[in-house]
């Protein structure tokens, strides 16, 4: 049992009515009604009701702990009374009766903004206040379903043989698709560590050690400007490789691993694995890019042979290819597409 917390703020529940425990967390509200004072301890895991005795001198201390400073609570687990259930929590029918309350943390400045609060607060305050920012419900969720996603990646990887092997940070500057970021050497003066933009040629090192499947959870270093899919200055991604294979062995190693963890963490229908071949010529033909979206059905067609019958010289013996739009567009749209 740890000194501070016998139960997380999530456990408590009606079979624990009359057991002595210990909860630690966050003052998240405050509600004092004269005689009582209600708390809402929240730790990682949920919220659980606090009360004090209707002593003076209890319901003054509790009613002056500042919102978000860090308590232990010691008391007894008690039945709600029924205008009091919260079927919103997961302890909404218990409340602990407050037999001793401590700060261990005490709130000694205003709050920049409120915690969990349903309006929006500027992305630079945020982030200057990045420790009460991490407390929202949102931010921590953001931060499990990462860890979730990372673990059922690795289960995947192992299941299927793979290693996973950790790379160097510190390493020498390769040819990758953008600047590198740069670490001076304490040792030997005017020299430069690189951050590894991938570790591409550490996995080829395993490849030629005899390490015949390599995977790696890796962070990837790269100056350069955010992207829609992409963060500035480092990401992490998945990285594989496999000895004595062909392309269709890595697309087989990875499109289960692919299908499996978006069917698992998103609620979006996932089109079932082998995913559609589409080669590079036809894709760029069709579509125009390398990666198009599947869900849009904008498809490039060729009228060439259309436009030889035409009298519009500009178009005679050339190449015409246009976007066919399920869309009906005005004769004003026109007039200013001509223009």
């Amino acid at each position: 049992m740890s000194f501070y917390r016998t139960h997380t703020c999530n456990e408590l529940r009606l079979e624990d009515v009359g057991k002595k425990v210990k909860i630690a967390g966050f003052v998240e509200t405050i509600r004092d009604f004269g005689g009582l004072v209600f708390l809402d301890i929240r730790d990682m895991y949920g919220i659980t009701q606090v009360v004090t005795s209707g002593r003076t001198e209890d319901v003054d201390f509790a009613s002056h702990i500042p919102v978000e400073s860090s308590v232990m609570v010691e008391g007894t687990v008690k039945k709600r009374d029924k205008e009091t259930i919260n079927e919103k929590l997961d302890t909404g029918l218990v409340e602990v009766k407050i037999e001793k309350l401590e700060i261990l943390g005490k709130r000694t400045k205003e709050l920049p903004f409120e915690v969990n609060a349903n309006k929006e607060v500027r992305e630079d305050l945020r982030l200057q206040y990045r420790y009460l920012d991490l407390r929202s419900e949102k931010l921590k969720n953001n931060l499990i379903l990462r860890a979730k996603i990372l673990q059922f990646l690795r289960e995947q990887m192992i299941a299927q043989g793979f290693l996973e092997v950790q790379t160097p940070i510190l390493t020498s500057s390769s040819p990758e698709g953008a600047r590198d970021y740069l670490v001076p050497s304490r040792l030997h003066a005017g020299k430069f560590y690189a951050l590894p933009q991938a570790p591409q040629q550490f996995k080829q090192l395993l490849m030629v050690s005899g390490i015949d499947k390599y995977f790696q959870i890796a962070p990837c270093f790269r100056d350069e400007d955010a992207r829609a899919d992409r963060s500035p200055g480092e990401f992490y991604q998945l990285d594989m490789e496999i000895a004595y294979s062909t392309q269709e062995d890595v697309f087989d190693a990875i499109e289960p691993v692919i299908y499996n963890t978006f069917n698992e963490f998103s609620d979006k229908k996932v089109l079932k694995y082998p995913f559609p071949r589409i080669p590079y010529k036809e894709a760029m033909l069709k579509y125009g890019t390398d990666k198009p979206d599947l869900r849009n059905p904008l498809y490039i067609i060729d009228l060439s042979e259309f436009f030889e019958k035409c009298t519009f010289k500009p178009f005679i013996g050339k190449i015409v290819r246009a976007i066919k739009v399920q869309k009906h567009l005005s004769k004003g749209f026109h007039e200013k597409l001509l223009e």
